[in-house]
């Protein structure tokens, strides 16, 4: 058995993805890229509030979803030592 590298359910060895949706979001993801001076920015001079406009109007800026986006930001935010 081999896993989905989006959503890690088992699936079949001849099988790449679980799901069509799994292939986009998986490509997506990968395709994002979030600026460490952005990070910065919404993490140091942005309350929480502040933070979820900027994050939706990047993600609306560069045709992201949200979702994504907001993943992407958190995994990127413990590895740079903004949160933990």
């Amino acid at each position: 058995m081999s896993h989905c590298p989006f959503c890690k359910k088992k699936i079949a060895m001849s099988k790449a993805f679980c799901s069509r949706s799994c292939k986009e979001n998986y490509f997506q993801l990968i395709a994002i890229q979030v600026p460490k001076p952005f990070l910065k920015r919404i993490f140091v001079f942005c309350d929480f509030e502040q933070r979820e406009v900027e994050i939706e109007n990047f993600a609306d800026r560069h045709g992201w979803r949200l979702d994504l986006l907001k993943n992407k930001i958190d995994e990127l935010a413990v590895e740079h030592g903004f949160t933990s």
